[in-house]
């Protein structure tokens, strides 16, 4: 590898572990993976997950303020999607690989 693409691949290693450190923990993972196929809603993705309302916002929220998820919302429902289209591209790399 020649020393220019190491210097810019090593300018992006701390966006990555931002990453990889949200992706670390199961419920976002299982967001994420739920989000590969379109917007789901916070029902959808509690009912998904299988936890509480109250925790799965908490997730939400994270993941929003992480620039990982957008929302919008349709009357007293509010839908998620993926906001990166890099996180969207890591996702189903991820699915390739785990689940064939």
């Amino acid at each position: 590898m020649n020393k220019t693409v190491t210097k810019e691949l090593f300018k992006k290693c701390d966006e990555v572990a931002a990453v990889m450190a949200s992706l670390s923990h199961p419920i976002r993972l299982k967001v994420l993976c739920s989000l590969i196929d379109g917007e789901k809603s916070v029902t959808e993705l509690t009912d998904i997950c299988e936890i509480s309302q109250p925790a799965m916002s908490q997730f939400l929220i994270r993941m929003k303020d992480d620039g990982m998820l957008q929302s919008r919302k349709n009357g007293q429902k509010v839908y998620y999607n993926i906001l990166e289209k890099r996180l969207f591209k890591l996702l189903i790399a991820i699915k390739e690989s785990y689940c064939g």
